[in-house]
């Protein structure tokens, strides 16, 4: 069992930046991949970012050069750097650990152990 607790969420304007932190405990030797998801009331969850053990990631287009995943080299925590950031940014980031499924991809369905969330808010 993994244990994920994110930190770092908060209020900012637009334009500015925030460092979302996950912590990880537990059994995470089968992690095979490690992503931010980020949901609003009455919408699906959304990828963000994903990353592998040897530090391949992959980022959703609405993010790309702006957000950047990482990670210590064992899988103990996982971060995500967040720059020039837009009011469409705002939602509950989470944090999610696949440790089943040898896929590198930005779904949902992929991961199997998730942390409680960390509120991001962009005002305009």
């Amino acid at each position: 069992v993994v244990t994920l607790v994110e930190s770092g969420g908060g209020s900012v304007q637009a334009g500015g930046s925030l460092r979302l932190s996950c912590a990880v405990s537990g059994d995470n030797d089968r992690t095979f991949s490690m992503g931010w998801f980020r949901q609003v009331p009455g919408k699906e969850r959304e990828g963000v970012a994903t990353i592998l053990a040897g530090g391949s990631s992959r980022y959703a287009d609405s993010v790309k050069g702006r957000f950047t995943i990482s990670k210590d080299s064992r899988w103990n925590a996982l971060y995500l750097q967040m720059n020039s950031l837009k009011p469409e940014d705002t939602a509950m980031y989470y944090c999610a650990a696949n440790t089943r499924r040898t896929l590198f991809r930005l779904l949902a369905e992929d991961y199997d152990s998730w942390g409680q969330g960390t509120q991001v808010t962009v005002s305009s």
